[in-house]
């Protein structure tokens, strides 16, 4: 019951953040993330990353996510697949090369610098898609475009952190866990999106119109959140981030009658309780142990963190005709890291490919990217024509 009172202490914490971040001018994301850091191990150290705080942190990632799914546009999505990847790809190839290298640079070996770069290949598109739904965003081709990317990014991450896991087996490094092949993971990954096509063609209108028939309260809501569920365990099962099964279950069931039924049932449930715990969660993750030893290396790669999304992401926009404002916009959106850098980043400590200190330290870097997105993305947003806004 300990939990009842953390979770209370989070939801009290995040509103006022939330609540005075609006007034200064900044997204309310930016107070929920600095809530973790300042109640969690980084400064008080009131509340810790435990098993529960991870499940509802997990929950709201998948409830943002399907949110966004929701709020975007189907047709949109396919129109900027092409550019999407473009803007994955580039976004992916600057941080491998110039964080890699400045990493070997730095004094870390030529395995460990290609996984440091590997590490920040990953994006999280979660915080961006909140900043997107306060600026009314999600239904712009920029935003659909930074969508589309983050999916195609995942994959891309996969791939290499498959490739770079056969790459430690044939050093003789062994990593935590059995990995599958390639190419089973691939072939996964390919009958994921199939069924994916399926449950928006037809899988989700059938079971949405099933619930409206069923004699039971909030059953279409029920069937939404089972949608939603679903396809954020299968994503995982093939290697993908939970998140990314959310979103296309979003998109699915936007493409039923019952749209703006449920935008407007499921935002109060995630927003009331878990999207909240999963932003605080973000800075739980941070310790200032051996800050003052890794100083330069912190800030020298989180500067690179985002820049290397911003120019890399922006650089593969403006090769796919957006405008230079809409090309920012699109990199800020890419910034911020997340799961998939935190999983890698783990896989590399576990196997002990990276020290503790320096495991801290790739740690602290993700976080801080994750912070900054944000303040880089709203004045971007600002700065967008409004031709392109809805």
């Amino acid at each position: 019951m300990a939990f009842l009172g953390t979770l209370c202490l989070i939801l009290v914490l995040t509103t006022l953040a939330g609540n005075f971040a609006n007034r200064l001018g900044v997204p309310a994301v930016i107070g929920e993330l600095l809530i973790g850091i300042v109640i969690g191990p980084a400064m008080l150290n009131w509340v810790q990353l435990n098993s529960l705080v991870s499940l509802f942190s997990d929950i709201g990632v998948v409830i943002l996510m399907f949110l966004g799914g929701l709020e975007s546009d189907l047709k949109l999505l396919v129109k900027y697949l092409k550019p999407a990847i473009i803007v994955a790809t580039s976004g992916v190839i600057f941080p491998v090369v110039i964080m890699g290298a400045v990493s070997w640079w730095w004094g870390f070996s030529a395995l460990e610098a290609l996984f440091i770069g590997v590490i920040f290949s990953a994006t999280s598109v979660s915080i961006s898609v909140a900043v997107l739904k306060e600026y009314h965003a999600l239904g712009t081709r920029e935003g659909a475009t930074i969508l589309g990317a983050a999916v195609a990014d995942d994959i891309i991450g996969v791939i290499l952190l498959s490739l770079m896991i056969s790459l430690l087996a044939s050093q003789g490094i062994q990593t935590a866990g059995s990995q599958p092949a390639l190419g089973l993971v691939l072939l996964e990954q390919v009958a994921f999106f199939g069924g994916t096509y399926l449950l928006v063609k037809w899988i989700a209108p059938y079971l949405m119109h099933l619930s409206e028939r069923l004699v039971m309260a909030s059953s279409v809501t029920i069937m939404s959140m089972v949608i939603c569920l679903g396809m954020a365990w299968l994503a995982d099962i093939v290697g993908l981030s939970g998140a990314i099964g959310a979103f296309f279950a979003g998109i699915a069931v936007a493409n039923t009658p019952y749209r703006h039924t449920l935008a407007d049932h499921v935002e109060p449930l995630g927003n009331a309780i878990f999207i909240p715990v999963f932003f605080v969660s973000v800075g739980l993750n941070m310790t200032l142990a051996h800050l003052g030893e890794n100083m330069g290396l912190i800030v020298t790669l989180t500067v690179l963190a985002c820049l290397t999304k911003l120019i890399g992401c922006g650089l593969g926009a403006r090769l796919s005709q957006f405008s230079w404002i809409s090309s920012t916009v699109i990199g800020t959106g890419m910034i911020a890291r997340g799961e998939m850098g935190l999983i890698t980043a783990q896989i590399g400590h576990q196997a002990g490919l990276m020290s503790n200190t320096s495991y801290s330290a790739m740690i602290l870097v993700i976080i801080l990217a994750t912070i900054l997105a944000p303040l880089f993305l709203k004045p971007a947003l600002k700065r967008m024509p409004v031709a392109t806004q809805p």
